[in-house]
């Protein structure tokens, strides 16, 4: 999750949504928990959902619930290749994930974004998630497509009032589809975890600032960063400073922990005792966009895994 002003994380509650809240008046990023992910909290590990933003750190589970969490995508992932159906061995999952983007606008016409932001925000999808910003990138494997954009001229969508009446109202797709709704809140986003899904599919999918889409006005966090935050979310993957300075970290061995979330893009900070850099320039950390650049073989892998198990 991500929030307008960097993606918060820190809260001692499961959440079924991740979030990172931004505010457009000071530029700065900040932990708020909505109050409809309150209401949608569940125990583990039947489901849990990532919470994310700028600012304070948001955990989006107990190292204990993320334990069980892994737990029962392994199980899963050992069922589904008894019968034949896992992806075969040494070997990543790969898909197309169709996208619908719903514009929620208040009646003003206010939150309007561009057909021209709403494609480029797919490219930035399809970069990402391909490995193309950066040589030490992963490439996932998993590609976008634009499947519908639907408008909706709403003051209470507009402001991500009554979140779970209008996503179940709106949502298209299978467990596969990628709903992206662009909200103007104190975040930059908020997204469900894919263990969630069968425990409520109405509310699956993703909410971005629209100011974050690329040419929005978000400082910092206007190129179209944020959807590629929490799509990670959305693909099963916990802030890089989940767990803290600990060795269970964010349950992917090749980001190195880090105690916290990261402002800006202080190149060298280093807030662990343990090996390696804190990974400021992942795409799960709440570093600015200009500053994001990989997501890593190790989560690459967490993706296709947490795909198989539960959205393919």
């Amino acid at each position: 999750m991500r929030s307008l002003i960097a993606r918060p994380r820190a809260l001692a509650v499961v959440l079924t949504g991740a979030a990172l809240a931004f505010s457009p008046v000071t530029g700065q990023a900040t932990a708020k928990l909505p109050a409809d992910v309150v209401n949608d909290c569940f125990v583990p590990p039947a489901s849990a959902s990532a919470k994310g933003g700028r600012g304070a750190d948001t955990r989006e589970v107990s190292v204990t619930e993320q334990r069980a969490i892994d737990a029962r995508t392994a199980q899963l992932l050992k069922a589904k290749a008894a019968r034949g159906i896992a992806v075969p061995q040494g070997a990543l999952a790969a898909a197309n994930v169709p996208v619908y983007v719903h514009v929620m606008r208040d009646t003003a016409g206010n939150g309007d974004v561009t057909d021209t932001q709403i494609a480029q925000q797919i490219d930035v999808l399809n970069k990402t998630f391909a490995g193309q910003e950066s040589s030490a990138a992963a490439n996932t494997g998993f590609t976008f497509n634009l499947a519908g954009t639907f408008r909706y001229n709403n003051n209470n969508w507009h402001k991500d009032k009554q979140s779970s009446t209008y996503r179940k109202q709106t949502r298209k797709g299978g467990a596969n589809a990628l709903n992206i709704w662009l909200v103007n809140f104190s975040y930059l986003g908020i997204a469900t975890f894919p263990w969630d899904y069968s425990r409520n599919p109405g509310i699956d999918g993703i909410r971005v600032q629209y100011t974050s889409l690329p040419g929005g006005s978000a400082t910092n966090f206007n190129l179209g960063e944020t959807a590629t935050h929490e799509a990670g979310h959305w693909f099963g993957l916990y802030h890089t400073f989940q767990g803290g300075c600990t060795t269970t970290n964010d349950s992917v061995g090749d980001t190195p922990a880090q105690s916290s979330s990261t402002s800006g893009c202080p190149e060298g900070r280093d807030s662990c005792s343990l090996p390696g850099l804190d990974p400021i320039h992942n795409y799960m950390d709440y570093s600015y966009d200009s500053c994001y650049n990989q997501f890593t073989p190790g989560q690459s892998t967490r993706i296709s895994d947490m795909w198989t198990a539960y959205r393919a």
